[in-house]
């Protein structure tokens, strides 16, 4: 055993990496950390797996943060939480100094583009079949796809700021590598990740406002295909590892189901006040409505699905009659009443994003949307408009997340901008 002389000045990566060494020594004081790793001794490449999958599982933690922060964001769910800076994405007034926005929601997403890199820069052999590269490939440009949706503009190791385009540019680029790699490798896990490469790609052009791209692109994806984000319940670890959404609904109640939602929709389950596996963390007007689609720590979160493919395909069509048979469609597998209302391309619009918005509630999907069309979000409070819990600042203006004044701070690209 030898005495530990440095610590990795590598990027560091999440859990998923088991960290461990030992020393000893006969020098009055000298202390050893087991949890620090001699860089001398670690070889990136064949730890390529390992490196890979903590990009995942960092992905898989930031898309929670994101998921929950877009829900209350957009009015999916109240926030029934007392941290002033959570109200603050509920009432769409968020400062660049709010601390939530920069330790829940960037830096979780930074640290998942950060770490997908890791593994990218890495001179791995047959680059064009790894699955390593295809994993971080496919979870690096899905990270940037929900910076690109979520915040306003946004920045990639400390690079430049960059606009909602540019940053769709690069997600679209990486996602393109995952589509390529995942295929050639052939593996049935390359196959998942390039197909759901396919509908991030497929996401990022109709964002950017290229239709025809989009619907090629979701007109590849295979019937009945799903991806998952996989969460575990790890008593020691739950902030990481396991499923936010019900983690905030349990062990702290900080996510009420808004009255839009409630419709008796099988796709928004909910638990009516009183009824419910726990209260909320502050009092929310109306009662407190448990979201009931995430049934514990271990429940996954969707991704990408043909399903959002379909959508994304009858949107970028424009077509009124595609349209309407795809809303036709999945009112009846929910046991829905057919449509009846006005067929213009706007209401049918609107009907199309009111069922997308039960398809993927609390799915992370919905800031796009309402930056996309505000119009068609009828679900959402207009600015100017009380917020719905009394004390606080009415609805603001906001329809992406401001770059957090840390990162102008810190970042020498963005410092005094």
């Amino acid at each position: 055993m030898k005495k530990i002389q440095r610590a990795v000045s590598r990027t560091v990566v999440g859990s998923a990496l088991v960290l461990g060494a030992a020393a000893c020594s006969d020098q009055f004081l000298t202390v050893t950390n087991p949890n620090v790793i001699d860089a001398a001794t670690v070889d990136p490449a064949s730890g390529s797996a390992t490196l890979a999958l903590s990009a995942q599982q960092n992905f898989a933690t930031a898309y929670g943060w994101l998921a929950m922060y877009g829900g209350w964001f957009t009015g999916e769910v109240n926030v029934s939480d007392t941290f002033p800076t959570r109200n603050e994405f509920g009432f769409r007034t968020i400062s660049d100094l709010n601390g939530s926005l920069n330790t829940d929601v960037w830096a979780p997403i930074s640290l998942a583009i950060a770490s997908a890199k890791t593994v990218l820069d890495l001179d791995l052999p047959t680059p064009t079949t790894n699955i390593n590269l295809a994993r971080a490939a496919t979870f690096r440009g899905f990270a940037i796809l929900q910076m690109a949706s979520d915040f306003c503009t946004g920045t990639l190791s400390s690079g430049a700021e960059l606009t909602t385009t540019q940053l769709l540019d690069s997600a679209s680029f990486w996602l393109t590598r995952g589509v390529d790699v995942g295929k050639a490798n052939a593996s049935a896990d390359g196959i998942a990740l390039s197909n759901a490469a396919l509908v991030g790609r497929a996401r990022a052009k109709l964002q950017k406002g290229d239709n025809a791209g989009a619907a090629a692109d979701a007109a590849l994806v295979p019937s009945g295909f799903e991806y998952n984000m996989r969460y575990t319940d790890d008593a020691n670890s739950r902030t990481r590892l396991s499923n936010r959404l019900y983690q905030f609904s349990f062990d702290r109640g900080s996510i009420s189901v808004a009255p839009w939602y409630r419709q008796n929709d099988p796709r928004v389950p909910s638990r009516a006040p009183g009824s419910g596996t726990a209260g909320p963390q502050d009092a929310v007007p109306g009662g407190f409505y448990q979201q009931a689609k995430f049934t514990g720590y271990a429940s996954n979160i969707r991704l990408a699905s043909k399903l959002e493919a379909d959508y994304i395909a009858a949107e970028a069509s424009a077509n009124v009659a595609t349209q309407l048979a795809l809303i036709a469609a999945r009112r009846s597998a929910n046991g829905l009443a057919a449509y009846a209302g006005a067929t213009d391309a706007a209401s049918v619009k609107t009907e199309l994003y009111n069922q997308r918005a039960m398809e993927f509630f609390l799915e992370g999907k919905r800031v796009a949307d309402f930056r996309r069309s505000p119009a068609s979000v009828v679900s959402i409070t207009a600015a100017g408009q009380p917020y719905f819990k009394p004390g606080y600042a009415n609805t603001g203006t906001q329809t992406c997340y401001p770059l957090p004044r840390a990162e102008r701070d810190n970042n020498p690209n963005t410092a005094g901008k």
